[in-house]
């Protein structure tokens, strides 16, 4: 239950940053989120990071990494936002649950399972419904921004499936939102023209992305997965785009095309073939 209202409030922050980014620019609301949550994060876990650097590199070098590829998530799914819808957006960015298998080929030189190529012939395919119109084979920019973060997505669960066994998952938090704190820190002012209207939706936006979706949400699943399967945790996780298309319905009337919907489901189904892996249809 703990999971499943992380993919709850995952999926619904996609329409919430929608509408606060029509008051602020991209890099500055990312900058500000990440301050907040690593403050947050520092705070609660004061008593557990001192000496940390004398005692425990690993922490700082797999949250140097995972915070790098949080960062660059982030940034990719965050323009593309700008340029797309939230359901649309939730969807594509699950696709990084199905490239995990593919990257871990790629970089460990393991050849995927027929499930697991399967899942990811299926999500590709549930790309194109989803994406691309009939006749036209250009994806949109914003459809391509979010691609491009859930590959930073994917590649953040391969570093965190590197280094969280070995370190406390305290310490690798603190260091990845730091690392993306300083990051958008350091680009805010002169990658992007910085702008903001203060409004309630900013302020909103703000303090349940950095302190609930973030700073609160990697703490419960830190505490979560020490009683369930990581498989299980995926799986639950894979309900994200399904409460941000639900409440992108309610908040904001978005519906779905049919082929849309279509190829939203056919991406579910792929990640949800990768987690599950049933042997009856694929055996080993």
């Amino acid at each position: 239950m703990a999971l499943v209202f992380v993919a709850f409030v995952w999926g619904s922050t996609f329409v919430l940053v929608k509408e606060a980014l029509d008051d602020i620019s991209t890099l500055l609301f990312l900058a500000l989120r990440f301050t907040l949550a690593g403050t947050a994060l520092a705070f609660a876990y004061r008593d557990r990071l001192a000496g940390i650097l004398e005692r425990h590199g690993a922490s700082l070098r797999g949250g140097l990494a995972a915070g790098v590829c949080l960062f660059g998530g982030y940034v990719f799914q965050t323009f593309g936002l700008r340029l797309t819808t939230p359901s649309k957006s939730a969807f594509l960015t699950g696709m990084a649950i199905v490239l995990v298998p593919a990257l871990n080929t790629l970089i460990r030189r393991r050849r995927p399972l027929p499930v697991e190529a399967a899942g990811v012939a299926t999500a590709v395919v549930g790309l194109g419904l989803l994406t691309l119109e009939p006749g036209d084979w250009n994806i949109a920019p914003g459809d391509l921004l979010t691609l491009g973060g859930a590959l930073f997505f994917a590649l953040h669960v391969i570093v965190l499936g590197v280094f969280a066994p070995e370190e406390g998952f305290e310490r690798l938090s603190v260091f990845q939102i730091a690392t993306a704190a300083v990051l958008a820190l350091g680009t805010f002012w002169w990658a992007e023209k910085p702008a903001v209207e203060w409004s309630l939706t900013v302020g909103v936006a703000l303090a349940v992305t950095g302190l609930l979706a973030t700073a609160a949400a990697f703490t419960i699943q830190a505490w979560a997965q020490q009683r369930t399967s990581p498989t299980r945790t995926a799986l639950i996780f894979a309900l994200e785009p399904v409460f941000a298309a639900a409440t992108s319905f309610l908040a904001a009337g978005e519906v779905l095309s049919g082929r849309q919907m279509g190829g939203a489901a056919l991406i579910l189904a792929g990640i949800l073939l990768v987690e599950l892996k049933p042997k009856v249809l694929f055996p080993r």
